[in-house]
């Protein structure tokens, strides 16, 4: 980690930051490279291993966490500051991981729950019609953190629709007690709408592993039109999700279909 890096491989680094959102350079020893964003609260340090192998660390914990997806990881040895590392393969992997990254840091809890009170400091909610307004607001900014979040794409399908695609809050808007809660991206999915309404109505649930569970409610003719008669799996779940999830299997799912009337 103490050899320079060369003039080629700072111009790869500093374009990867650059282009995916960090645009203010940072002091940082070297080799590491540091920046920072205008848009994003995170700080990233950047560098390289030989011709093959990419670093990326980043200053927030919860960023770091739910980059495990994301390249290979790497611990040590870290620039002060840092909190994690991963390690990309290539040019575009790298890229990948930097735009990850800054995605990230724009809508976990913290950060969108702060562009929401910003966004409505100055709004009046004293009529139900007023607050309906400050409802949307956050409404249109959970959609907006879960596109980013799930990379337009849905949760258990992959389709790359974002105009088809719902915003499916796992824990209701209404049933949450804080703003919070109704912000925190890990407390969404973003569903094709088949599939957004049957978990609204308790038809799926998904497990902590990622798994989605389909209720006997639904026989085989309506799994199959639904594309629910095969495994199915939400990949990308991180321990945020988990919370919520479990309230949604112990409150929304029904797993077997509700017992008949008794005959008169």
């Amino acid at each position: 980690m103490n050899s320079p890096l060369g003039h080629s491989t700072i111009v790869r680094l500093e374009k990867a930051a650059e282009d995916n959102g960090f645009d203010l350079r940072a002091d940082a020893e070297a080799p590491w490279i540091s920046y920072t964003s205008s848009r994003s609260p995170l700080r990233i340090w950047l560098t390289a291993l030989g011709e093959g192998l990419f670093l990326v660390a980043v200053s927030q914990r919860n960023v770091a966490e739910t980059l495990a997806g994301y390249g290979y990881a790497f611990s040590n040895p870290l620039p002060a500051g840092a909190v994690g590392a991963r390690a990309a393969p290539d040019i575009p992997q790298l890229h990948l991981l930097v735009q990850r990254a800054f995605q990230l840091s724009r809508n976990l809890p913290d950060e969108l729950l702060h562009t929401f009170q910003t966004n409505i400091a100055d709004l009046p909610s004293t009529t139900e019609a007023e607050r309906q307004v400050i409802q949307r607001v956050g409404q249109d900014l959970f959609r907006e953190s879960l596109l980013e979040f799930w990379e337009g794409r849905c949760a258990i399908t992959g389709l790359a629709v974002p105009a088809l695609l719902r915003s499916s809050h796992i824990k209701p808007w209404a049933d949450c007690e804080t703003d919070a809660e109704r912000l925190d991206v890990f407390n969404g999915l973003l569903l094709a709408p088949h599939l957004d309404a049957a978990f609204d109505r308790g038809f799926i649930t998904v497990e902590d592993s990622g798994a989605v569970v389909v209720s006997e409610r639904l026989d085989d003719a309506a799994r199959a039109v639904l594309g629910l008669d095969r495994p199915l799996v939400v990949g990308r779940l991180a321990e945020g999700h988990r919370r919520y999830l479990g309230w949604h299997r112990e409150r929304v799912y029904q797993a077997t279909c509700e017992p008949s009337s008794p005959s008169s």
